[in-house]
């Protein structure tokens, strides 16, 4: 079976007056259909800017990307791509704002209008429809945020740290929430973080880079001893720690002296 994402020998380098400053360095790994992958690596090695290549806001130097065995700029499926922020428009009500990208993408149809309001409803939104944004908790506005990304019907969702606005508590719940979302739509996923125990939480797979000129280090698949796992029950599987361990001590062999958080 083909994969859903596949980078070959990405490779990129910054360039300003001051000099070029080589950011990623023979990066390859490919994602399936309905996995979900999460990427950790020490602060500023290149983790975002791996999504930001996907995405089509960069193009590497040297290797390529593709998508469902197209290359990037010649794929028509929609990629998602969530960010830190919301970026929820207080002027706008919440039913608004979720139907801002078909209103932009010229596809605010009656199917797409009652696909929204399904997603509305099945996850708990629909009583807000009216609401502004600052009405609603962090997390139910990340909640909205991700229905507004689900509505253009992405064939593959980028996760730029979402949850890291949040307070703990909210942040686990979020982050249950949203990876129960992901998987009950069969959505592919790439999450970046700096969480591990987050990472273990959502994905079944783990990308570990090096510090820059980000390498892959290692890829750790997440096989966790846990029946119906969700994102929340996964911190109780009994061979979490060995994987928490196993990532902690990658990311700081002693080449590395960057931290990562560990909650």
């Amino acid at each position: 079976m083909k994969p859903l994402l596949e980078l070959n020998h990405i490779s990129l380098s910054y360039h300003t007056p001051e000099g070029e400053t080589p950011v990623l360095s023979d990066i390859s790994f490919s994602i399936q259909q309905g996995e979900f992958a999460a990427i950790v690596g020490p602060s500023g090695c290149g983790k975002s800017t791996i999504l930001n290549l996907i995405s089509g806001l960069l193009r590497p130097e040297e290797g390529t990307i593709s998508i469902d065995g197209k290359p990037l700029e010649e794929s028509s499926l929609n990629i998602g791509y969530m960010l830190q922020k919301d970026h929820l428009f207080e002027w706008r009500t919440i039913y608004s704002n979720v139907l801002l990208g078909l209103e932009i993408q010229h596809k605010l149809t009656e199917s797409s209008q009652a696909r929204v309001d399904g997603l509305l409803a099945s996850y708990g939104l629909e009583q807000f429809k009216k609401s502004r944004p600052s009405q609603l908790s962090g997390g139910m506005r990340q909640r909205a945020a991700l229905i507004r990304t689900l509505a253009l019907e992405p064939a593959l969702l980028l996760l730029d740290e979402p949850f890291s606005a949040l307070d703990y508590q909210t942040r686990l719940n979020v982050a249950d929430d949203i990876g129960q979302i992901i998987k009950k739509e069969g959505k592919t996923a790439l999450l970046v973080t700096h969480d591990i125990s987050e990472a273990l939480s959502m994905a079944d797979r783990v990308i570990i880079l090096s510090r820059r000129p980000a390498s892959i280090r290692s890829v750790v698949p997440v096989e966790l001893d846990i029946a119906n796992r969700t994102p929340m029950t996964s911190r109780n599987a009994p061979n979490f720690k060995y994987y928490f361990n196993l990532i902690w001590k990658e990311l700081n062999s002693h080449e590395y002296s960057s931290a990562v958080s560990v909650s």
